[in-house]
């Protein structure tokens, strides 16, 4: 399956070799570039593509402002953020208004390629070190525990935090020593009682939702 992305930065030498690299891809094209978060948008309703590879911070109209629009717009469009910010501000920010991915310009090729891939098939996509302090944040900031009010099981609680922490359905299965099939049909149940819509929903719930626990390194998944 063909991924199409619309990358989007205004630095045109990074912008440019994003663009380059990612149409060499055999699985993944390429149709517009964007300098700013305004043109983004109008490039999405223009080509429809699977993902916008957004920067945060341009002038016109920032990414974050941009991913709001484009997920109010064209829900069909995953936003993957990449930027050289990884502050918890930016990191928030641009999850709450609708981004799937969270990238540092320190990814490589392949990371970057991966990520789009993973976000035209729906998934979450989150660097390393922004899964870190989203669950530092999350152990920073006691929150209630409001599993309880979809019904979920204990298996599904658990399954949530796991996607919370940026597991792959693959890594659940054998985190939990379940088969994938199985892993599945529980994501299907939770998302059913939550009314969740996609997997970045999902991981802003489990988020939102997961009070410190001293016990689990400061985190505990609902």
């Amino acid at each position: 399956m063909s991924v199409s992305v619309v990358v989007v930065d205004d630095q045109a030498v990074v912008r440019e070799a994003l663009a380059v690299m990612l149409d060499l891809a055999e699985d993944i094209t390429v149709p517009a570039t964007a300098t700013n978060g305004e043109e983004a948008v109008a490039a999405v309703a223009e080509h429809t593509p699977d993902v916008v590879l957004m920067d945060l911070h341009m002038p016109v109209l920032d990414g974050v402002a941009a991913t709001a629009r484009i997920a109010e717009l064209a829900p069909g469009t995953q936003v993957v953020v990449l930027t050289t910010f990884d502050d918890d501000e930016s990191i928030l920010a641009a999850l709450q208004a609708g981004a799937v991915g969270y990238l540092t310009k320190e990814a490589d090729r392949a990371r970057i390629e991966q990520a789009v891939r993973s976000a035209g098939s729906g998934q979450t996509v989150l660097a390393p070190e922004v899964q870190r302090r989203l669950v530092a944040l999350a152990s920073r900031q006691a929150r209630p525990a409001r599993a309880q009010e979809f019904g979920f099981t204990a298996r599904e609680k658990e399954i949530l935090g796991l996607i919370g922490d940026g597991l792959r359905n693959p890594e659940i299965a054998a985190h939990l020593v379940i088969s994938e099939a199985t892993v599945k049909t529980h994501i299907n149940n939770l998302f059913a009682k939550a009314g969740f819509h996609s997997r970045a929903e999902a991981v802003r719930y489990a988020l939102n939702a997961a009070p410190p626990d001293p016990g689990n390194g400061g985190y505990r998944r609902s």
